[in-house]
């Protein structure tokens, strides 16, 4: 079992930044990869950004590639969003998701999930 939770949350002005956190615990290892997905209402669930666990690969969405940075430290067994030049669209409830294996976008391929956070952006 792993167990995450998000912090970091709040409230920016577009142009603004925030860095969100993911803490893990639990049977976490080198085989596993970390995303970040997000929802905003009357929207699905999206794919942000995911990094793997040991090696450091990451992947990003079109939308917050260059503003959005993904990385890890695994000494805190944490995961971090750092998310620049904030836009009104970024607004939405942002949930951490780990799974055994590579890189994927696919939300279906995450077996853990975080309660998640809001991050609303305003302009």
């Amino acid at each position: 079992q792993v167990q995450l939770v998000e912090s970091g949350g709040g409230l920016a002005q577009a142009g603004g930044s925030l860095r969100l956190s993911c803490a893990a615990s639990g049977r976490t290892d080198s085989s596993y990869s970390m995303g970040w997905f997000r929802q905003a209402p009357g929207k699905e669930r999206e794919f942000v950004a995911a990094i793997t666990w040991s090696g450091g690969n990451t992947a990003y969405a079109d939308s917050v590639k260059d503003r959005f940075t993904i990385s890890r430290d695994s000494v805190k067994n944490t995961v971090y969003l750092q998310m620049n030049s904030l836009k009104v669209g970024d607004t939405a409830v942002y949930r951490c998701a780990a799974r055994r294996g590579g890189l994927v976008s696919n939300r279906r391929y995450y077996e853990y999930w975080g309660q998640g956070t809001q991050v609303t952006v305003s302009s």
